[in-house]
């Protein structure tokens, strides 16, 4: 009972430490992380027609579940699945017998720099993702030994992390190392994980295939989206320690000190000391792709920043279509943060031995508490809502009469100010993903380049350099068509008055401003996207059919009890 009970404990001890802001009432919104009362649920979440399907199906998913729980209550759920999950799934992933080693995995997979930094992006689904890799390895392991059920727990693990691109991706290539191989049944399996975990993924492939945009992005991406150094060591120490991301407005503060590249290098021994016992422990042909993945991983995060590497990837990004996804590189870390978790968990059970047997096994549980908390003395700027800057505010009035105007006429939304990211003084001036596509049952166009410091990377979305044109050369924007322009009371460039001239206003309140399009003509209804309508229905079959197998076996082991109950008690 202690063995599991102890790591229930210790993640829902770590969720309850760092989402304790949660505990008020109002949403987490910062950079991608917006979740509104009610996300409609449309064609533009289903398939963009000329943007990257970067949110494909997130989206799709977010804005079917508010349907049928609020908006506050779904981040909620989330979040906290995210933190319970992880430290729950790095605790059950480490092969041993001890508590005490699965505490040490735990929190080296719950608290990390990769998860505070990806956090205060704002990317809740990657996280997600991450998330579900120890229980996508566990299920492969599950997979290659033939415990039953083992195939649907790895196939729910993969339609976790499909919410994203990236994390589908990764779940393929993942399932793809780690799943073929000499045993029993293999082909089959391998044949009907990578088949299902790809069917995962065609909402988001086929939804790129058929949009209007070209797939390409701008190479100067690949030099703003680098790792990055978070002090004297460099960034390939960073990424070592998991961090490194590219924007330094969400690296919490504490991963400056003199003292964390010196832990990393700490880390990386005993991590060192702990292969050994999970050669032992795991069959050698897993521990050899395991480590594949984690060394592919790194570099694949470390590639922007080594010799030669962004002038590779410029010409990647630049020249096929989707290769944009590895040039934030360091999101790319998963896999090597979960081996990372895991060989120092065993490194610290190898050493706590040694130690107990020289000087008692008092020595050896201290080693083990000292390697538990080690994440958090290095990292204490992510409890409490990473040091309160992650804090929840409410929605302004404005959103929703706004919102109920535009469903009465819905047409094309331009919202300004054009730029992707805003500040509001009621957000605490937090910076966060332009709202109004979540908020509105209608196409909202924004600005989708991304300015880092003083560089412009360039979007992919053609409506929206027309707009940017019509900006830049004071032409009205009427001219674009729009049913609505939308100003918000933002931190930006306010509207030149020529871009709104022939506008009528139909809200005017204290955050927001939409005008009206007198002039608006109705455009010739878009071709509905067949293939990503179908796409989307086989990635739900795929979910469906895991859901009936698991309930199926649930009702097996129900009735094979019933019927065994009887013979028990005879037997007595």
């Amino acid at each position: 009972m202690r063995e599991r009970l102890v790591p229930h404990t210790v993640a829902a001890a770590v969720t309850a430490v760092v989402l304790a802001p949660l505990a008020l009432p109002g949403y987490l919104l910062r950079y991608d992380m917006v979740f509104v009362p009610r996300q409609p649920l449309g064609w533009e979440v289903i398939a963009p027609a000329s943007a990257l399907p970067r949110a494909v199906p997130q989206d799709a998913v977010v804005a079917l579940a508010s349907q049928l729980v609020p908006g506050w209550l779904l981040q909620r759920l989330v979040l906290v699945a995210i933190l319970y999950l992880a430290a729950l799934g790095a605790a059950r992933l480490v092969p041993t017998e001890r508590v005490g080693v699965r505490v040490v995995a735990a929190l080296g997979y719950a608290w990390t720099p990769y998860l505070a930094e990806r956090l205060l992006i704002g990317q809740w689904g990657l996280l997600v993702a991450y998330a579900a890799l120890p229980w996508l390895v566990r299920a492969a392991l599950g997979v290659r030994a033939g415990r039953p059920g083992s195939l649907p727990r790895l196939l729910l693990a993969a339609a976790a992390s499909a919410i994203t691109p990236t994390g589908g991706l990764l779940a393929l290539v993942v399932i793809a190392v780690l799943v073929p191989g000499r045993y029993p049944r293999a082909a089959r399996s391998a044949a009907l994980a990578l088949g299902a975990t790809l069917l995962l993924n065609a909402p988001w492939l086929v939804a790129g295939l058929v949009s209007a945009g070209t797939g390409r992005s701008d190479p100067a991406g690949v030099t703003a989206f680098a790792a990055r150094a978070e002090n004297w060591a460099g960034p390939l120490v960073a990424l070592a320690g998991t961090g490194g991301i590219w924007n330094a407005q969400t690296t919490p503060a504490s991963r400056a000190g003199v003292v964390v590249p010196l832990a990393t290098v700490l880390l990386l021994a005993v991590a060192g000391y702990g292969v050994p016992l999970l050669r032992r422990r795991w069959p050698p042909a897993i521990v050899g792709r395991f480590g594949l993945l984690a060394a592919g991983s790194w570099l694949a995060a470390a590639a922007g920043a080594l010799p030669g590497g962004p002038a590779v990837l410029g010409w990647l990004v630049a020249a096929v279509p989707g290769a944009g996804l590895v040039r934030d590189g360091q999101k790319l870390l998963m896999p090597y943060a979960l081996a990372l978790a895991v060989a120092v968990a065993l490194g610290a059970e190898r050493l706590a031995d040694r130690l107990a047997a020289r000087y008692g096994p008092v020595t050896g549980r201290v080693l083990l508490v000292g390697a538990a908390l080690l994440p958090v003395a290095l990292l204490p700027d992510l409890a409490v809502g990473a040091a309160g800057r992650l804090r929840p505010v409410s929605w302004p009035a404005d959103w929703a009469a706004v919102a109920r105007l535009v469903d009465q006429r819905p047409g094309e939304v331009i919202s300004l100010p054009f730029q992707e990211y805003q500040r509001y003084g009621w957000n605490g001036g937090q910076v966060m993903i332009d709202p109004a596509p979540r908020h509105l049952d209608a196409p909202v166009l924004i600005d989708d380049t991304l300015r880092v410091g003083g560089l412009a990377v360039a979007g992919e979305d053609p409506r929206a350099a027309r707009v940017r044109e019509l900006l830049a050369t004071g032409t009205p924007l009427a001219a674009a068509n729009p049913r609505w322009v939308l100003v918000q009371r933002a931190a930006g460039p306010a509207p030149p008055a020529a871009a709104l001239a022939g506008l009528r206003v139909a809200h005017d309140g204290p955050e927001l401003t939409l005008y009206e399009n007198p002039a608006w003509s109705a455009p010739a209804p878009p071709a509905r996207p067949g293939p990503v309508g179908i796409a989307h229905l086989l990635a739900g079959m795929v979910v469906i059919g895991i859901g009936c197998s698991g309930a199926a076996r649930v009702g097996y082991r129900v009735v094979a009890s019933r019927h065994a109950s009887p013979a028990e008690g005879e037997g007595g």
